[in-house]
């Protein structure tokens, strides 16, 4: 075959296979560009998502600070002896039940506001300390529960269980207090400090009437976490029980 007639041939399996690809082109076109769109609004969705949710963070946040700022407003007793009780002071409270009180509202505004944010679980996770610091043990637990429903694995939902146990230890539940400071005690790459948790074990264990068992664990905290700021308190519970025994 002649040069000229192969290169003629060539050109022609060239242009060939162009108007082929054209033609799948001009064929696919209306899928392609339906897949470009489709991509396009994933993005965007992706973009507004991430923006929504930080908005949706950042207002979360604020009204936390917010409620942080009212709990941390320090306690003024402006009473005198034999006067009558003075207006309390701008930004204080005459008494810490006072203070609560008005912080309660607050938490609990931003926790149902922003229910599923990191800001939200953690202004559930006050409101519900909150509850129990006010004595209101029911409700306390019922916002503990609601905490370690929705961060059950993370640092809140952890620090919910301690709560609970608290709480059962006040009414005198003690099993079930141990039985989840226990379990709590072996996550020792959780993000709650072990130390704190098993000062709280050794705490349950004295109100139960288990001395042994405390003993065996204020002992721990000192032998394990010497540096820990728990281990002062662990030491003078030792020498508590090791003269009543």
């Amino acid at each position: 075959m002649k040069t000229a007639e192969r290169h003629r041939l060539k050109h022609n399996e060239v242009a060939d296979t162009v108007q082929d690809v054209w033609a799948g082109v001009q064929t696919n076109r209306r899928s392609l560009v339906a897949g470009l769109a489709i991509i396009l609004v994933l993005i965007s969705s992706v973009g507004a998502w991430t923006y929504y949710r930080g908005q949706r963070n950042g207002k979360a946040s604020a009204l936390l600070g917010e409620a942080m700022i009212l709990a941390d407003t320090p306690v003024v007793d402006a009473t005198a002896p034999g006067q009558k009780p003075a207006p309390p002071q701008p930004r204080t409270f005459p008494n810490e039940r006072a203070k609560l009180e008005a912080a309660f509202p607050k938490f609990l505004a931003a926790a149902d506001a922003y229910p599923d944010t990191t800001a939200g679980i953690a202004a559930r996770y006050h409101a519900a300390a909150t509850l129990a610091a006010l004595g209101r043990q029911a409700e306390a637990r019922q916002r503990y529960a609601e905490v370690i429903d929705r961060d059950g694995r993370g640092v809140y939902g952890k620090m919910a269980k301690l709560g609970q146990a608290e709480l059962n230890v006040q009414e005198k539940q003690y099993d079930q207090a141990i039985a989840s400071l226990r379990e709590l005690s072996l996550d020792t790459k959780g993000d709650v400090p072990v130390d704190a948790v098993l000062s709280q074990l050794g705490a349950a264990y004295l109100a139960a009437g288990k001395k042994a068992e405390a003993q065996q664990t204020f002992q721990r905290i000192t032998t394990e976490f010497a540096a820990s700021p728990y281990a002062a308190d662990a030491r003078k519970q030792l020498d508590v029980l090791k003269a009543t025994s």
